[in-house]
């Protein structure tokens, strides 16, 4: 080694800018750090820009890492920068996440810290896959994000930014833009912000209108961002209905049921109209009529009317349950189309497909049949094997091609045909049976029977969903009948239902009821 040569006595490049943008696929994260490098090269700086792709099914975003020099440095060092290619923990100057659990995960990183780090984030929220398949509620409580931002950033802005894009009528990353700019976080005008949306070329009015509205949010955001409101107001039951034909039926809500159960009754018929029929939600309500006597006969006054409240949501939707026809009148319908061109944020004269993924299991397929044919054809090995073959792996389907579509509108269309199928009739008899358990409950442990409407909370969804959570709440009713006479009946069915809630199998739920009984 050649000792004449001093290296520490080389001058060296002043650190860079380090930023992290945490983006899930559609929300323009690389269009953002895109922007950030063409306006950091225009203002004569060296600028890298690198992604870290996340993982598919809303499990984790891609991180951009940028990092930004003035060219003043880089000259007086007297050589070429080396940049780093990722993000470093306790390392990073600027943190930009476009959905608010996104900044969550680049505080757990160590992304964010209190010495040096700002953090801007959208407050509003794309609901992961574990959050959508919990049993129960399983949406994160979005103010542990906001304390945790509180605790960890030197600057912390928190606004809904999806919002603003879409008055704008533009996209996140306009938005994101514009509240770096406010934010004072880099050290380029405003103008050299806007010059950057400018040169872009596309959707420029727009992405400028957006771009203001993040600025001026960031410009006048305060020094910490307050508690997101979870709470959820329950609209009043509507004086006059849309139609002359379900009049009839808001009046009957009004006038034969409590006022507290009026706003839930009303969505309950909705629902029912919207899956079938007039009808059908007529003998809605008459379900329901009976179950308030049964309430008002057994102190339900005195309780504030508990039983009919929790029937009213519950009852609901187990009439109205997610069957295929359900999902292909969902999946056919011109909102849900409009969705999906919003989401991926295309143009008006742009083209969006969508592919399906479907896996019908046996039962769905001959739940779709008169109720005669169905059990005999789901009794028979040699359908059950042709079906497993042909659709054991699921098939995927172009909803926006006319075959594609003319299929699911055509399954779309056995609505009328729905009271003989197989899955009706089958829904149809859990239905009673559970009704029938909560009537022979209520005389002798009123907060038992409440706790019995509240069980079907754990039936949802279609498929393999519908089934996990069948099974679990079969068991509870169950267990309701067990536990019918102890003086702690209701408080060991709530604990049972919750344990239910919180657990994918059932494994947890059965050893909790025997420790109950064994009591």
């Amino acid at each position: 080694m050649d000792s004449s040569i001093n290296t520490s006595a080389a001058p060296r490049a002043a650190s860079p800018i380090k930023i992290a943008v945490l983006a899930m696929g559609g929300q323009g994260g690389g269009v953002l750090a895109d922007w950030i490098v063409d306006m950091a090269e225009h203002a004569g700086w060296w600028a890298q820009t690198t992604s870290v792709p996340g993982v598919a099914q809303r499990t984790g975003a891609t991180i951009y890492y940028l990092e930004l020099l003035p060219e003043a440095d880089v000259e007086r060092a007297g050589r070429a920068p080396a940049l780093a290619l990722m993000p470093t923990p306790g390392d990073v100057d600027l943190v930009v996440a476009a959905e608010l659990m996104e900044g969550g995960r680049a505080i757990q990183r160590g992304l964010v810290t209190p010495d040096r780090s700002v953090l801007i984030t959208s407050s509003h929220r794309s609901y992961a896959v574990s959050e959508k398949s919990a049993p129960g509620n399983g949406i994160a409580d979005p103010n542990k994000v906001l304390e945790a931002g509180r605790a960890a950033a030197k600057r912390f802005m928190c606004f809904d930014l999806q919002d603003l894009a879409d008055r704008a009528g533009s996209v996140i990353s306009a938005s994101l833009f514009g509240a770096v700019a406010g934010s004072g976080a880099l050290p380029f005008s405003r103008d050299d912000f806007e010059a950057t949306v400018r040169r872009a070329g596309l959707g420029v009015d727009a992405s400028l209108r957006a771009f203001a509205l993040g600025f001026d949010a960031a410009a006048q955001a305060p020094e910490q961002p307050a508690p997101i409101d979870l709470s959820r107001p329950v609209p009043a039951a509507p004086e006059q209905a849309a139609s002359a034909r379900t009049q009839p039926l808001l009046d009957m809500i009004r006038r034969d049921f409590p006022a507290c159960a009026q706003p839930m009754l009303t969505a309950g018929v909705r629902r029912q109209l919207e899956f079938q029929d007039l009808a059908y939600a007529r003998e809605y309500l008459e379900r329901m009529k009976a179950l308030r006597d049964l309430d008002a006969r057994h102190g339900g006054e005195a309780r504030q009317w508990e039983l009919t409240c929790a029937a009213a949501r519950y009852l609901a939707t187990a009439m109205a349950y997610d069957d295929v026809i359900r999902v292909a009148d969902l999946k056919t319908r011109a909102t849900r189309f409009e969705r999906v061109r919003q989401e991926v944020g295309a143009r008006p004269d742009q083209l969006v497909y969508t592919t399906e993924f479907m896996h019908p299991r046996l039962e769905e397929i001959c739940g779709t049949l008169p109720a005669g044919l169905g059990r005999w054809l789901e009794n028979s090995k040699a359908f059950g094997g042709f079906v497993e073959r042909r659709l054991g792996k699921g098939r995927r389907m172009r909803s926006g091609t006319l075959s594609g579509f003319l299929m699911l509108y055509a399954l779309a269309g056995m609505r009328r045909f729905r009271r003989a199928t197989l899955r009706h009739q089958i829904e149809k008899a859990g239905l009673e049976q559970w009704l029938d358990l909560v009537a022979r409950l209520a005389p002798q442990d009123y907060a038992l029977a409440v706790e019995t409407v509240n069980c079907r909370r754990l039936v949802k969804g279609y498929s393999d969903t519908h089934v996990r959570g069948g099974g679990k709440y079969r068991q509870l009713l169950a267990a309701a009948e067990k536990l019918a006479g102890r003086p702690d009946a209701a408080a060991s069915l709530r604990a049972l239902r919750e344990t239910a809630l919180a657990n994918e199998k059932c494994g947890p739920m059965e050893r909790q009821l025997a420790d109950q009984l064994a009591a």
